[in-house]
């Protein structure tokens, strides 16, 4: 009886200890960004997410998030999390076309879909087909990971009134933009953002395009280059979470569930944050700032640019597979979606304005 009793009792110290193991173990993981931690609301996805991944698994998922002024590489997120240094990333994949230039279409393209369009695109059509082959070729999954909507056109220092202003001058401008405005004779730099304002301040580029108000009163470019140009070459502008495809395949199922739950939500929230930071910035620029002056391209340089970027895409298509497919895909998409938005969105806008502005 007694050596049962102390098997039992053996046992039961065993179940104890595992118990007591598991409850102890966590998961941990790290996560770079390509812009600094203050930043928001770019940066606010990751943090959140890892705010929300730590709740939600009563403190068992743990997510390091690291910002740009950490990792000292805000280029280098693609592989950093391809190689497994970190299991998580939070960038553009516009940034990675050296790479391979089919990643443009996951983050936009001049001319491109809206950002409904395009999130209709990603969940409802085939763009998270297209991202998920895309990526597996290098070993990670991606997922959207927030939208900042149309992007303004940039800040520049002095005005452009016609393409041949374009020539010579120095701008930082990522993604397919650049090659487009490259192709307009403008000298492309691709800048992190937070080398951005001593770049323009010390004449190193003659502008520079960013993110729109919410974003760019923070940086200051105002002060530098007062010329402030409304959109064409970000429509819909997403970042992604990438994900080390190993160490998401390690997670058990309820951790996968929580993670992609959690990334879509914390992509919703970016963009709803960015919207109202731009509706208060934009009216304290105006207040405040008198010296900014709003302009639109001339419809002579839109007309270049959009001659332009059909040029670059066709160029690509032509000799990549992979890429002519996606583009045929999302081109197709979005002549579909800009019906519904034209009859949805812009009718009712224009009507708005119409009615507002009766006597």
């Amino acid at each position: 009886m007694r050596r049962y009793l102390s098997g039992i009792i053996a046992v039961l110290a065993v179940m104890v200890l595992t118990s007591s193991s598991l409850q102890a173990k966590k998961i941990r993981w790290r996560l770079a960004m390509s812009w600094p931690t203050s930043l928001t609301p770019i940066s606010s996805p990751a943090i959140k997410l890892a705010k929300y991944m730590k709740e939600m698994s009563d403190g068992k998922f743990i997510i390091k998030v690291e910002g740009a002024e950490k990792t000292k590489a805000a280029l280098g997120v693609f592989d950093m999390v391809k190689g497994g240094s970190y299991q998580m990333g939070h960038t553009t994949s516009y940034f990675y076309i050296g790479k391979d230039p089919s990643l443009v279409w996951f983050t936009t393209v001049p001319w491109g879909m809206t950002k409904d369009e395009q999130y209709a695109w990603f969940y409802y059509g085939n763009g998270m087909k297209y991202m998920k082959k895309v990526y597996a070729k290098y070993g990670m999954l991606a997922f959207p990971g927030g939208n900042t909507g149309v992007q303004m056109g940039g800040w520049f220092r002095k005005e452009i009134k016609s393409v041949d202003d374009l020539k010579g001058l120095k701008m930082r401008i990522p993604g397919f933009a650049g090659k487009v405005m490259a192709k307009l004779g403008v000298s492309v730099v691709n800048i992190p953002g937070g080398e951005l304002y001593t770049s323009l301040d010390r004449g190193t580029i003659d502008a520079l395009e960013w993110v729109g108000p919410g974003m760019d009163i923070k940086m200051g470019f105002y002060k530098v280059a007062p010329y402030y140009y409304t959109g064409w070459h970000e429509p819909g502008a997403e970042a992604l979470f990438y994900v080390n495809k190993k160490a998401f395949e390690k997670l058990p199922q309820k951790y996968k569930t929580m993670l992609v739950t959690g990334m879509k939500a914390v992509a919703a929230d970016m963009f709803m944050e960015n919207f109202a930071d731009s509706v208060t910035a934009w009216q304290k620029m105006i207040k405040e700032m008198p010296n900014i002056k709003v302009k639109t391209f001339p419809i002579s340089v839109l007309k270049a640019m959009k001659k332009a970027t059909d040029e670059v895409l066709n160029e690509y298509a032509a000799k990549d597979p992979t890429f002519k497919e996606i583009m045929n895909d999302y081109m197709s998409y979005q002549k579909k979606a800009r019906v519904w938005t034209m009859m949805s969105e812009y009718y009712y806008l224009k009507a708005s304005q119409e009615v507002q502005n009766v006597k």
